[in-house]
């Protein structure tokens, strides 16, 4: 009982931290904080990504199902269920992806990117970058719901949003476990003083990664009643392509990582995934 009392205060933590959805009162009295446990809480990112993701499956099959049988209602299915899950995570990961865009894009200088990193307005270069993201979200996701052999209409309606739920559902997890490795692989270098992420990023255990990675195991496992072994593989392998390439990024121009580069990390990732998959079929 003290194993699972303490599994799910780990997860409502985080749960707390990366979504608007309100843990207060005695709950939240009750689930607690600490630096020590904010740190575990690390291990439920991906728990995270399976409310991001059933929120972003249960749009887009709700849209998919009322919508005309149109080319056009995967399109308007994948706009809606990104907003779904913008609204619910307060657009977290993007504001990172942004702030991240911004530092790199604006200086070459490692403390100089560091500074621009902190400054909460949106440059250009952040600008472009969320543009760019959530346009290639949207597109790839709508290609998924248009592919040749995946049902789109009425009728078969079931099929296809079971389809793209579980598709979304394991893109959403899956990115969110992999920037854990950064933790684990990159020494944290933003403002250890003012940096929210700071505890999470003081180092990760192999016992949290165990933890982080079964999550993805069972959202995969429930994505595999859907989609085939081989689709997976390649999906996964972009998403870890996608984090080798942002790990190296991080290394080379920042000598690390911060809190924004692990959101934008997960929307890199996540991107890659449907890419992936994409490419699969």
């Amino acid at each position: 009982m003290a194993f699972i009392s303490q599994f799910v205060r780990e997860y409502l933590l985080a749960v707390q931290f990366f979504t608007r959805i309100p843990i207060t009162g005695r709950l939240a009295g009750w689930v607690g904080y600490s630096p020590a446990l904010l740190r575990a809480s690390a291990a439920h990112f991906p728990g995270v990504g399976v409310l991001a993701g059933l929120a972003a499956a249960a749009v887009y099959a709700l849209l998919l199902a009322v919508l005309p049988d149109t080319s056009f209602s995967p399109l308007v299915a994948a706009a809606l269920s990104s907003v779904a899950t913008v609204l619910l995570t307060g657009g977290f990961h993007e504001d990172g992806l942004a702030d991240v865009a911004d530092g790199l894009g604006g200086s070459y200088d490692r403390d100089r990117a560091l500074d621009i990193m902190k400054d909460s307005r949106v440059g250009a270069f952040g600008a472009m970058a969320l543009m760019l993201a959530l346009l290639a979200k949207v597109a790839l996701l709508a290609l998924l719901g248009s592919v040749e052999g995946v049902p789109v209409s009425l009728e078969e309606a079931p099929f296809a949003s079971w389809y793209l739920c579980t598709a979304l559902l394991a893109g959403h997890v899956v990115s969110r476990g992999l920037p854990l490795l950064l933790i684990r692989l990159l020494p944290h270098v933003g403002d250890s003083a003012a940096s929210k992420s700071k505890p999470l990023a003081d180092q990760i255990s192999l016992g949290r990664l165990v933890i982080a990675f079964t999550w993805c195991f069972w959202a995969l496992a429930l994505a595999a009643l859907a989609l085939d072994a081989i689709n997976l593989i390649v999906a996964c392998s972009f998403a870890v392509l996608a984090l080798l390439w942002m790990g190296r990024l991080f290394r080379r121009r920042l000598q690390g990582f911060t809190g924004d580069c692990l959101g934008a990390t997960q929307q890199v990732c996540e991107i890659a995934f449907y890419l992936g998959l994409a490419v699969s079929l």
